[in-house]
């Protein structure tokens, strides 16, 4: 226990709790808007659950791959379509596929649901039907989904398990901590959550970008980058995402002011007629 107890574990300890908190914003305002598929008086629960069973499994998952990282990383086919499709895919290019094109269709799926006439008609926790149980199950699905990309970036700084483990649980308890906060936040600015789903429709994309150099940043080889029609498949920096993100956030804001300052006008206009 002492060895593990020296000044290069705290840094990389502090550094991984970091690492944790940039990419897990994306994760946590999934799960806050997810939790609002269950019914309403489940919607708590759900979140604590999701995010306990969701840490559990990413302990499992970073056990399973220190020991498996050589064959999860090898890729198991190569594209050789000159031209038209190129590049290695390994088991993080089907994971971040799969992930990017779920979180999109969730996304695209609950924007055109808030668009119909019959959204204005239905509760807010009682939006798509799904029982409490399935609302857990997708949470903890997609914390996995999200949480592949954090634990091969912590692997990065660090191969020692109890401190990355430490980091995945110290995360969980900051996730425990923020949900109900985010999800209140939501429910009482339901314009948010529009936007909210506008960055998950972006973190789709993020997704699929790393699904590009997958394969080639496991094998230290650029030629398994991913190419379609002759054209390399490269992921979005976080700054970028980040800088998106800002700008979102900075557009709803002037428009929600430039919106009331509107409607102040148009009432003093009004009565002023009168």
């Amino acid at each position: 226990m002492s060895e593990l107890l020296t000044i290069e574990n705290l840094g990389n300890l502090i550094m991984l709790c970091f690492l944790q908190a940039v990419l897990g914003f994306d994760n946590l305002l999934y799960i806050s808007i997810e939790s609002q598929r269950a019914p309403k008086e489940s919607q708590k629960s759900v979140r604590f659950w999701g995010i306990i069973v969701a840490v559990a499994l990413r302990v499992i998952l970073l056990f399973v791959m220190i020991r498996l990282i050589g064959a999860l990383s090898a890729p198991f086919h190569v594209f050789d379509m000159l031209g038209i499709l190129e590049g290695g895919v390994n088991f993080a290019t089907v994971v971040f596929v799969i992930g990017g094109v779920f979180i999109m269709y969730t996304a695209v799926k609950e924007i055109s649901h808030m668009l119909t006439v019959s959204h204005l008609d239905k509760a807010v926790g009682d939006k798509s039907g799904k029982s409490a149980a399935q609302v857990v199950m997708m949470i903890v699905l997609m914390n996995l989904i999200f949480s592949f990309d954090s634990i091969l970036s912590a692997l990065a700084i660090t191969d020692v398990f109890p401190i990355l483990a430490a980091a995945i649980l110290i995360s969980g308890l900051a996730m425990l901590l923020l949900a109900d906060g985010v999800t209140r936040f939501l429910e009482k600015n339901r314009m948010y959550e529009v936007l909210g789903l506008f960055i998950l429709l972006i973190v789709g994309v993020v997704l699929l970008g790393e699904a590009g150099p997958a394969a080639a940043h496991a094998m230290h080889d650029d030629s398994l980058t991913l190419k379609v029609f002759g054209h390399e498949i490269i992921p979005m920096s976080k700054s970028t995402f980040y800088f998106a993100v800002i700008v979102l956030f900075a557009v709803e804001i002037i428009q929600s002011g430039y919106q009331r300052k509107l409607n102040h006008e148009r009432g003093a206009g009004g009565t002023s007629n009168h």
